[in-house]
């Protein structure tokens, strides 16, 4: 994406937000609504963030290798042990099943938040650190648990990603009942309309801030990008990492960890749409499963941006 257009978008949340923009295309936090929103919340880290990560992609793995400035860069992904297996019944492994509801068709949803692999021209997988940015890859999603996931990715990237995995992104209703379970009334993914501390990862503010100074205006659109953003310490956090937040239906992570960009066509405006906030703050765009920005064009990405696929079921009759 052009620095043209990023700034032109930025500018226009800027401008939604009543933030102010210099004209030289610095813009505020564009990836959240309100920053540090959160942090001003308080909650506290859950303790289950520390849990071990899963081989399969980690800093302290043998392909790993840290830069001139000490920065972590994951490089060695291993298979999923089994999850991209073919599985019986109607959905792949790793995926849960989820009846028709409220004129929603079955389907199949990812238990956890996307990671990739980028393939070589002769279709070869290869390894792809969750920080590092997607643009111009061709990558595969994956899902599997205590999985560093990808930020850094935008919707056009995603739906490719999917798609090569023989999946798609989730829609809005998909997304809801997967978050909500089948009772509506939830705002929350471990049920009911009351905001646990702690329960999700989220609450926890900007953190462009803490590498780029706390003025918006001077911030640019690389500085959301930097690989730096997720591998601060307490902020993206392995895939079920906070064992509370998980769906009725078994999914982890639909709220906070990373934002979710859906299948939802551009607007009028030329903007998608992402749900379930992320680890700075999942309650200023609406509470939880309810979660969306509209900010951004398709080919937006930037520290919080992630996904995670859904699939048709398979008719077994």
């Amino acid at each position: 994406m052009s620095r043209a257009l990023a700034s032109a978008g930025l500018a226009a949340l800027a401008a939604l937000l009543g933030c102010g923009s210099s004209a030289g295309g610095a813009a505020p936090d564009a990836s959240h609504a309100v920053r540090d929103a959160g942090a001003e919340r308080g909650h506290e880290r859950d303790a289950a963030q520390h849990a071990p990560v899963d081989a399969t992609v980690r800093a302290s793995d043998a392909g790993a290798h840290h830069d001139a400035g000490g920065r972590s860069d994951v490089r060695s992904v291993g298979r999923d042990a089994g999850i991209d297996a073919p599985a019986p019944g109607p959905c792949p492994s790793g995926m849960v099943y989820i009846a028709a509801d409220a004129g929603v068709a079955p389907y199949c949803m990812d238990t956890w938040e996307a990671y990739v692999v980028e393939l070589d021209d002769a279709g070869v997988e290869h390894a792809h650190s969750p920080y590092d940015v997607v643009d111009g890859l061709t990558v595969r999603a994956k899902t599997a648990p205590h999985v560093v996931p990808q930020g850094y990715i935008s919707q056009v990237e995603a739906t490719a990603a999917c798609n090569l995995a023989g999946k798609r992104l989730c829609s809005e209703d998909e997304f809801h009942l997967g978050c909500q379970g089948p009772d509506s009334s939830n705002y929350y993914p471990y049920g009911g309309e009351t905001d646990i501390p702690g329960y999700c990862n989220e609450g926890k503010g900007s953190y462009v801030e803490m590498l780029f100074g706390s003025d918006p205006s001077t911030w640019t659109y690389d500085d959301f990008n930097d690989p730096r953003l997720n591998e601060i310490d307490g902020g993206l956090a392995p895939t079920q990492s906070y064992p509370h937040c998980r769906s009725p239906f078994g999914l982890y992570d639909c709220m906070g960890n990373l934002h979710e960009w859906g299948s939802d066509p551009a607007d009028s405006e030329g903007h998608g749409r992402f749900r379930g906030g992320f680890y700075g703050d999942a309650e200023e765009n609406g509470p939880g499963c309810l979660y969306v920005t509209s900010a951004h064009e398709l080919a937006y990405h930037d520290y919080s941006t992630g996904f995670r696929c859904c699939a048709d079921a398979k008719n077994e009759d």
